[in-house]
């Protein structure tokens, strides 16, 4: 049986992507090792059906994290037999460049995101340097690139002319199997601990970072009435989120939730009556985003109000599957959140185009680009 590492950053409990990858590689016949790191906080993974090893580093952050990770895990690929190794973005991606001379094994590139556009770079021209350094030394030698949706494929071509694979994060048919569409929603409620008597907002994501409009979505919550603002998940900004609530006497109206394990997560999800995706398009990185998120409010049947990105934008509007912000003033988001939950009509036809569009976008499809670069090593 060929066998294939498969490396990320990440401590592997919310990456649906890798896991789904590592799925498919199983199912093309490898042995699969999905290599991460256990942070002092990380959730226990459940059992999987390839192998999973997670480092425990004595840095979580910083240069001295990725210097450890990338030295760790250079060695750990050195004495582990592979035919083919999977980098997941830049940060795994020096380690497997050279791991793979030693091994003479052959290495594919999967880039979640624009690595070095990303607003935490921005204003940090020292390491955003040394990650292009990195980057522009091995991109032009890959041979098998994938990236996470077709406007970021273009603006690699236009950089290091090479061609990349598009293989969107979205979730998989069998997902729909898994979620009870027929739960009784107040009896529901009860169970989680939300309240009966009002509509559910929801920001959901392992990343809910600066310049996201989560600060926004919180001030917005001043105009609102009988909704609440669920917040799910990580990021960099939870705790100022949490104190602007404080400041803003907001606390009945905003519930914050820790990072949940992905199928517990959707069972809030598919409570929600709107979901928000509002990242700015202030960074090369967030404007050609296509955020998990928005693909588990389609899968969950959750009209969508997001900001106006070119990748976001195309798919709400060719579905016709909710409403685009025209900015980020917390008293315009606030009328466009009460516009979409008072308007019956539209949210009837969101809630028929979703089904159509949950049906239609699915990780089934883009598999067949997975299979194009991966058949001929298997």
């Amino acid at each position: 049986m060929k066998k294939a590492i498969v490396s990320v950053t990440n401590d592997l409990s919310t990456d649906q992507r890798v896991d789904k990858v590592c799925l498919f590689l199983t199912k093309l016949g490898f042995e699969v090792i999905l290599i991460g790191r256990r942070k002092r906080n990380s959730l226990q993974l459940e059992k999987r059906q390839y192998k999973t090893e997670r480092m425990l580093l004595l840095f979580e952050k910083g240069p001295l994290f990725y210097a450890e990770y990338n030295i760790r895990l250079f060695f750990l690929l050195l004495r582990t037999k592979a035919d083919i190794l999977v980098s997941n973005d830049l940060d795994t991606l020096l380690a497997n460049y050279i791991a793979k001379f030693f091994k003479r094994c052959d290495l594919v590139y999967d880039t979640h995101e624009y690595y070095t556009g990303t607003p935490e770079l921005a204003n940090r021209p020292f390491v955003r340097d040394i990650w292009k350094r990195i980057e522009k030394f091995i991109f032009p030698k890959l041979k098998n690139v994938f990236t996470v949706n077709q406007s970021i494929a273009y603006l690699y071509k236009s950089e290091y002319g090479i061609e990349l694979k598009v293989a969107r994060n979205i979730p998989s048919k069998s997902l729909k199997e898994k979620l009870n569409f027929n739960i009784d929603k107040e009896k529901k409620k009860i169970e989680l601990g939300l309240p009966l008597n009002k509509k559910i907002i929801l920001l959901q994501g392992a990343g809910i970072n600066i310049e996201r409009g989560a600060e926004e979505a919180v001030l917005a919550m001043k105009y609102i009435d009988e909704t609440i603002l669920l917040i799910i998940g990580d990021g960099d900004i939870i705790h100022l989120l949490k104190k602007m609530v404080k400041e803003n006497n907001l606390s009945e109206k905003i519930i914050f939730i820790d990072k949940l394990p992905y199928l517990k997560l959707l069972e809030y999800t598919i409570l929600a009556d709107i979901g928000l995706t509002l990242d700015k398009d202030t960074n090369i990185n967030y404007r050609y985003s296509l955020p998990n998120k928005l693909f588990d409010y389609i899968y969950c049947e959750v009209p969508v109000l997001a900001s106006s990105l070119i990748e976001i934008k195309n798919i709400i509007e060719k579905y016709n599957i909710g409403e685009i912000i025209e900015s980020h003033e917390p008293q315009h988001i606030s009328l466009k959140i009460k516009g979409m939950i008072n308007d019956k009509d539209k949210l009837k036809k969101w809630k028929e185009n979703l089904k159509i569009a949950s049906n239609e976008l699915c990780w089934e499809n883009e598999e067949k680009e997975l299979l194009k670069v991966y058949s001929q090593y298997a």
